[in-house]
């Protein structure tokens, strides 16, 4: 919901619509006791940027917000806050770089919504609106399909050296600028400085990786069993993909799906986060400058479910890439069987960690600290249950603890912090009904549980020791800087833990014995394993999950294979 303040502050609340693929913004949602209080007005999905917002009330017009009215966020997180001095010298910064995009890209061109509407978007840390975006639909989305579809005859037909070089370009200019794209990211998403120019070196990789595996895309030649005939085996671009990207990562996310298919021959339209799309926009102006022609990549963002019912309904789109809930995965999937799309799915995990006692405690902490805490605990290979065996739950217990304590909670941009804001509200609702309902069935919090001191979306990095597998903490996924522990005796206990979810994405085992690491290795269902390791991701090796965590690998050169289609050819009369 819409929190907007007339000039005697009286507040009206306006449905918003829930957007299929991310979440709102904290502005955008009211506290749910409160909305049961409140009257609603039904708006579309974006609001106007014009002089004043037109609200249609029982049947009459009332001007409701001029443009410089003051917009309040819902009651539990206050006023948005007017931009600082140094967030504004910040904005004119990436402004002046020309990375500071506000406008989504059709055919090689910059252009707004065709009726004016925009979002805004939002600086989680401290509430500050950075700037106003687009907020696109159906015939946005259906004009960027077709100048994907037409870019890619002759995108296609060029040879994979020479795509490779316009990719290697992209990649150059990403590595050029990762300073200013790590500092628009943490503006807009919240993750530390540091973290998010991680994030740009991670995300520029698979530029690079496809770049060159482009040109090791291989056929095959298949001995005939007739004499007069020679078989052969092509792979060839499967064409216009639709690509919906996340939040949380909001380079990474697009380059791991983008990099392969323009590699490939594919053409793509993304559709970013609406509560993180600068950095999608960025990236997009650097594929322009580094000469990656019209067409081939189109950005456009607003009304998630007009836009992916678009993406889905239009049969020049051959393929639909997705990260997020499964929830949402699984109805990407229903709406792509109409035209029989090729789908790829990285969706939703409950990753386990499990310690034996075996394991080097030191390496053993700062691993689960890694698979934890990275991104605030917003990633879907976070570990969201820690399995410590008996003999040292105390023991690990005791020190984890001690070692969340001591990380640093705040702005992105202050120097040492670890820990930013979770993305919004609703998020931080989450994260606290979670605990909730850890404690009220036994659980005991030993480190944080409750909002930072700090205010807007931060909280506390957080332990919870006595967690059982009845609770939200060990059954879904709490996508925050929660960790709970639970304990168990034997290694077939463990097993039978950790694979006792509809998740199989990621999971991670400490122990200093090589073949229970091994055994417990294979009898995980979960696509990845991490053995004595936290941070696992890597351009070169192939990400993605088994049961409901999704379809397909993205990253290496299994990852390519999800953007080609395979045909067979058969030369007769050969004798």
């Amino acid at each position: 919901m819409i929190g907007c303040a007339d000039y005697l502050g009286t507040i009206c609340h306006i449905g918003f619509y829930h957007s299929l693929f991310s979440l709102s913004h904290p502005w955008q949602i009211s506290h749910l006791s409160n909305l049961k209080k409140k009257k609603f007005i039904h708006l579309d999905a974006c609001s106007w940027n014009s002089g004043a917002l037109m609200l249609m009330i029982r049947g009459r017009t009332r001007m409701a917000l001029s443009a410089g009215a003051m917009l309040y966020r819902s009651s539990l997180s206050g006023p948005v806050r007017l931009m600082t001095t140094d967030t504004q010298s910040l904005v004119g910064k990436l402004n002046g770089s020309g990375l500071l995009r506000s406008q989504a890209l059709i055919r090689g061109k910059w252009v707004d919504s065709y009726d004016g509407k925009t979002i805004k978007v939002h600086n989680p840390a401290t509430g500050e609106v950075i700037t106003d975006v687009p907020c696109m639909g159906r015939k946005e989305t259906n004009d960027a399909i077709s100048s994907a579809h037409d870019a890619f005859s002759s995108w296609s037909k060029l040879t994979a050296a020479e795509r490779s070089k316009l990719l290697r370009k992209w990649y150059d200019l990403l590595m050029v600028h990762k300073e200013e794209l790590g500092q628009l990211m943490t503006l807009e998403q919240g993750k530390p400085l540091k973290e998010a120019i991680g994030e740009v070196s991670y995300g520029a990789g698979f530029i690079e990786f496809s770049a060159e595996e482009g040109k090791r895309i291989y056929g095959d030649i298949i001995p005939s069993p007739l004499a007069d005939r020679r078989l052969f085996v092509l792979k060839q671009p499967v064409g216009v993909v639709g690509a919906i990207t996340p939040w949380n990562f909001p380079l990474a996310m697009i380059t791991r799906k983008v990099g392969p298919a323009l590699a490939c021959g594919c053409t793509v339209v993304i559709k970013p986060s609406e509560l993180t799309p600068l950095t999608a926009l960025a990236a997009a102006e650097l594929s322009l400058q580094a000469g990656i022609p019209p067409g081939v990549l189109n950005v456009v963002m607003g009304n998630a479910p007009d836009i992916g019912d678009a993406l889905l309904a239009s049969p020049q789109v051959r393929k639909i890439t997705f990260t997020g809930s499964t929830k949402v995965g699984k109805k990407l999937m229903e709406g792509a069987a109409a035209t029989v799309k090729k789908v790829s799915l990285e969706l939703g995990g409950n990753a386990p960690c499990i310690i034996f006692d075996d394991a080097d405690l030191e390496v053993a902490i700062k691993g689960a600290l890694a698979t934890k805490f990275r991104n605030t605990g917003q990633t879907c290979v976070c570990a969201n249950r820690i399995l410590v065996q008996e003999g040292i739950y105390d023991k690990f217990a005791n020190a984890f603890a001690k070692a969340v304590q001591s990380m640093k909670v705040g702005d992105g941009f202050t120097e040492g912090v670890e820990q930013g804001p979770l993305i919004n509200d609703a998020a931080v609702q989450k994260v606290e009904s979670f605990v909730e309902d850890a404690t009220s069935k036994g659980a005991k919090v030993l480190v944080g549980g409750k909002r930072h001191s700090l205010g807007m979306t931060f909280y506390e990095p957080t332990v919870v020791t006595g967690v059982n597998n009845e609770m939200l903490l060990a059954r879904e996924e709490v996508f925050g800087p929660v960790a709970p522990l639970l304990k168990f005796k034997t290694d077939e206990e463990a097993i039978h833990m950790a694979n006792d979810t509809n998740a199989g994405l990621a999971a991670y085992i400490f122990s200093t014995n090589i073949k229970r690491a091994w055994r417990v290795t294979e009898a995980l269902e979960y696509g990845i394993v991490g053995v004595n390791e936290g941070l696992v991701s890597t351009e070169v090796a192939p990400f993605g999950g088994v049961k409901q965590s999704g379809l397909g690998r993205e990253g290496s050169k299994y990852g390519m294979d999800e953007y080609l289609e395979m045909k067979y050819v058969c030369l007769g009369s050969m004798s």
